[in-house]
């Protein structure tokens, strides 16, 4: 498969073992026999990923006044590497907008982050050719025999922004809303309608307002994250 894009991953990357989660952003971490606390940079549960002595891997992160001395940036699930780095795939896709390797987004020559529209923000503006395109990203981690869902908890703001996507279609913007999931097991995508029923049912408005639904998969390793191309998204 093609790849489109790629990001390094730290080149000093520390395994360990997974103890347990302080809370939504701490974890506790073993790292050559001693305990440590590591930042989870994601809000999701990844209940199946985050459990007693699963292999992770670290950056560290340690500084001046910081609580952790690592960040835990991927967990090894039975032999994938899984990338939980929530604002991972923003950076992935801002890179694949900038280089016009995200096919059907190639047009845009202007690319502006945290986009203010209405009460919040977007995560992409894109211009060009007299077009402006509002793109809105969400990290995927979660994934059952081929199957990548999202949300793997309920999401509030996940459908809000779906509903201002929806929104911003009506008033004549190009929408699309990409999921990126940061593993290569994904064969498909759909929503998580038995975690976050209201989450789906948003997408699916979302859709049928004129909002693109797109689903990217990704390779993870030791070195870098890629995405390698799109893969079907079922509503």
């Amino acid at each position: 498969m093609e790849r489109l894009c790629r990001l390094p991953l730290p080149k000093n990357l520390v395994k360990a073992r997974f103890v347990d989660r302080k809370n939504r952003f701490v974890a506790l971490v073993n790292v050559d026999g001693r305990d440590a606390l590591a930042h989870v940079p994601s809000s999701g549960r990844m209940r199946e990923l985050l459990v007693p002595g699963a292999a992770v891997y670290l950056a560290p992160s340690g500084g001046p006044g910081r609580r952790t001395e690592f960040s835990l940036l991927l967990v090894d699930y039975g032999g994938i590497l899984v990338s939980v780095d929530s604002l991972l795939p923003n950076r992935l896709l801002d890179h694949a907008f900038r280089q016009g390797a995200l096919p059907g987004f190639e047009r845009y020559t202007g690319v502006r982050r945290e986009f203010p529209y209405r009460e919040g923000r977007v995560d992409f503006l894109l211009t060009g050719n007299r077009e402006q395109c509002l793109v809105e990203v969400k990290s995927v981690t979660l994934v059952e025999q081929g199957e990548a869902r999202f949300p793997d908890a309920p999401s509030l703001r996940g459908a809000r922004h779906l509903d201002e996507l929806a929104l911003a279609r009506r008033e004549g913007y190009r929408a699309a809303v990409i999921f990126v999931v940061q593993r290569q097991d994904g064969i498909y995508f759909t929503p998580n309608d038995g975690t976050d029923p209201r989450f789906g049912r948003s997408l699916r408005r979302a859709s049928g307002a004129g909002v693109e639904i797109y689903a990217l998969g990704c390779r993870v390793g030791l070195k870098d994250v890629e995405i390698y191309g799109g893969i079907p998204v079922l509503l």
